[in-house]
């Protein structure tokens, strides 16, 4: 009796020995989890939200001139050709005003210039051989002043002056004395939506002439529907472009006279051989037959 009641003891001082490490072993396994709050930001611990500081939205370059007389904001799809096309000035002059380094990247979004700052609200106008005055031959005599007539007011008020200078600006760029650019058959005319300019019809290699005295402000393939194409800037209110040439042969910058060879016709980027021609005014295409001569 004895003998069993000892051996009965054993067995459970060992199980009551066995529970306690037990239990010791499951506090250890199921420590619970440790919040490493010195730990760099960004690191993900499970179940835990980290607050990270706000970051400011990057605005595109010149958005604080959205809305502005004389800006444009960038669209999906635009490119700087056309919105140069669209408004009437060269891509180069755009990119100048606008301050962009690359005229190949710009951003929906982004806020460009598109007219040309004035400066003191007085109007310019480029200087050709018809508008420079000679200059006085130096050992001729000058004509005497009196001081009577030094101390008369001026009788042109400054804001006259200005408006009447803007006039005359204006007045010389309606007077352009355009030609045709090619002597081929009209193909399709003068269409605001379906065709901006008129198709004009010849055989590859005929030449192309500039219409009108100008600028060359863009020359190259950039524009889709157009093919070889060439800009040319008149003066502040007109431009004209040649389309889907075969050769190009003058360069951006370059000065051109009216009647002369620019391009050899072709069919870049179209169906047949033929001249598509537009004369855009202050950016809007308009109907080149009311400005070429009749024939």
């Amino acid at each position: 009796m004895f003998g069993f009641g000892a051996r009965l003891s054993s067995v459970l001082a060992m199980l009551v020995a066995a529970a306690m490490l037990a239990g010791c072993g499951s506090k250890m396994i199921n420590r619970a989890p440790v919040e490493e709050r010195g730990a760099a930001v960004g690191r993900a611990t499970p179940g835990v939200v980290v607050e990270t500081p706000s970051q400011a939205v990057k605005q595109p370059p010149g958005f604080e001139n959205a809305g502005k007389p004389g800006y444009y904001t960038v669209k999906p799809g635009d490119t700087l050709i056309r919105i140069g096309l669209d408004h009437g000035q060269g891509v180069k002059d755009i990119a100048r005003w606008s301050g962009v380094d690359n005229p190949n990247r710009i951003e929906v979004g982004q806020v460009l210039r598109v007219e040309p700052p004035l400066v003191s609200g007085v109007v310019t106008k480029p200087v050709t051989l018809a508008n420079v005055t000679p200059i006085a031959n130096a050992n001729a005599t000058a004509p005497v002043r009196s001081a009577s007539a030094d101390k008369q007011p001026a009788t042109v008020a400054p804001t006259a002056a200005a408006s009447a200078a803007a006039t005359v600006a204006a007045n010389a760029d309606e007077e352009m004395g355009w030609i045709w650019p090619t002597n081929g058959a009209v193909l399709a005319g003068f269409d605001e939506i379906k065709n901006k300019g008129l198709d004009i019809g010849g055989s590859a290699g005929d030449p192309v002439l500039a219409a009108a005295d100008g600028r060359v402000v863009y020359v190259g393939a950039g524009l889709r529907g157009y093919g070889n194409l060439i800009i040319l800037k008149h003066n502040n209110t007109y431009l004209s472009a040649y389309a889907h040439n075969q050769t190009l042969l003058i360069k951006e910058d370059q000065s051109v006279r009216k009647g002369q060879k620019i391009a050899e016709m072709g069919s870049s980027d179209t169906d047949r051989v033929k001249l598509h021609f537009e004369v855009r005014r202050q950016g809007k295409p308009v109907d080149p037959v009311k400005y070429l001569p009749v024939r």
